[in-house]
């Protein structure tokens, strides 16, 4: 399956060449609404295969954390910003072929933190901080079931996203979101 093995690398290679650590998490995706009158540190919690207190709007300039209550799996914090003009869901993306969605994601900037279990993070790219106004897919593209500390061990002399065992990406389990950036 080509495709999938695929897209991770793109979803990974997105920031550069320095992701060194990824992970997702499961459990029910919870949305809620912060939009403080200046910006602010939102914390999201990785559980395998799910993002919890990922909200639905920001202001520009909130600084997201991940921590990550796996004791297995590692977990990223992927933002990808839509165009504009996109009105698809996150599940219409994450369900596009991997083709589609290597092509949108490879396009656009992001920002990437990446968690062990030891919830030590790790900005990867960027500091967490989503600046411009708009709409972002979260996602969290570590294969599933891959050796942490292969994986680490991979990534640090790796020219772009490790190649480890695994199965499909952690949002094919769920683990993507999105949110609105505003002014």
């Amino acid at each position: 399956m080509t495709s999938i093995t695929s897209l991770h690398r793109l979803v990974a290679a997105i920031g550069a060449t320095t992701l060194i650590l990824s992970g997702c998490s499961t459990a029910s995706n919870t949305a809620t609404t912060i939009a403080p009158a200046t910006p602010a540190v939102v914390e999201v919690t990785a559980l395998d295969y799910a993002y919890s207190g990922l909200p639905t709007e920001v202001k520009a300039g909130t600084t997201f954390t991940l921590v990550n209550t796996s004791d297995t799996e590692l977990h990223e914090f992927v933002a990808v910003r839509l165009a504009n003009d996109d009105t698809r869901t996150a599940a219409d993306i994450v369900g596009l072929p991997p083709e589609e969605l290597g092509a949108l994601f490879a396009n656009v900037s992001t920002v990437l933190l990446a968690a062990p279990a030891s919830n030590e993070v790790i900005p990867a790219v960027g500091d967490g901080t989503l600046t411009e106004p708009g709409r972002y897919v979260i996602v969290c593209a570590i294969p599933t079931g891959a050796d942490p500390q292969e994986y680490l061990t991979a990534a640090a002399t790796s020219e772009g996203p490790p190649s480890v065992d695994g199965g499909p990406p952690h949002f094919v389990q769920g683990m993507y979101g999105e949110v609105t950036v505003t002014e």
